[in-house]
């Protein structure tokens, strides 16, 4: 009897249903592909390496130009002195004077001031009169002690006759019947004002580090009713120009 029940019990376990092994993993439902999407990838990838490659063809395209190191005044032209050369991006807007082309230049005056770390194009210059209505230019030779060192083209300055008095009076005399610019210019100088105020042009020069010890040449830019005196006394070697406020001329 107790065989028989065993017996039983043993068929009753082999009946039930198998373990899975542990090891086994449930299957995953096959991924979902969207072409769409991978061509969209694809194409930005290709137009962000054309962008870069245009970029890079656009930064090696580069021209020499011209660069202002000096002030240039209106009037005045651009040289090897008063410029140097730069790389820039070309650009077909842009109407840039190239460094090649700075020898053409001398036949063309700046319509006005250009300043340093200027970098020019042909707008900025003519062939044409560039003085102002009722301007002239006159040039005078100024000995040390008759202008400040650190004087500079475009700078505003009081032009003064300090001639003997003697040669005051002479220069009176002599102009007595050449008009009332003359006799203006003589009562100025002696009295102790100044002829006139002016711009300062062209120096000889300029750039030179000992200017200040000895003669310097420079064209003032006047009103045309003062030239005359001032070209008077630059004759006689009697004019000095100091510095004065304000923009002048």
């Amino acid at each position: 009897m107790k065989i028989q029940e065993r017996t039983g019990a043993g068929a009753g376990r082999s009946a039930a249903p198998a373990q899975a092994p542990v090891g086994d993993r449930l299957p995953t439902p096959p991924r979902e592909r969207k072409p769409a999407l991978a061509a969209l990838a694809v194409l930005l990838i290709l137009l962000g390496a054309l962008g870069a490659t245009t970029l890079v063809l656009r930064a090696g395209n580069r021209i020499e130009v011209v660069k202002v190191t000096q002030p240039i005044q209106a009037g005045q032209s651009v040289n090897t002195s008063n410029s140097t050369s730069v790389m820039v991006a070309d650009d077909s807007s842009i109407d840039y004077v190239r460094w090649d082309q700075l020898g053409a230049l001398k036949d063309y005056k700046a319509r006005t001031t250009i300043y340093p770390g200027t970098i020019v194009v042909g707008q900025m210059f003519t062939k044409g009169n560039v003085l102002p209505a009722g301007k002239a230019v006159v040039g005078v030779s100024l000995k040390d002690g008759q202008y400040p060192a650190d004087i500079q083209p475009g700078d505003t300055v009081a032009v003064y006759n300090v001639g003997s008095s003697s040669s005051s009076s002479s220069s009176s005399k002599t102009g007595t019947g050449t008009g009332a610019g003359t006799g203006a210019g003589s009562a100025s100088g002696s009295s102790g004002g100044p002829l006139t105020t002016a711009k300062v042009g062209n120096m000889k020069d300029s750039g030179d580090a000992t200017i200040s010890t000895g003669n310097l040449s420079l064209t003032l830019i006047v009103d045309q009713a003062d030239a005359a005196a001032v070209a008077r006394a630059a004759s006689d070697g009697a004019v000095a120009v100091v510095h004065v406020s304000g923009s002048g001329n």
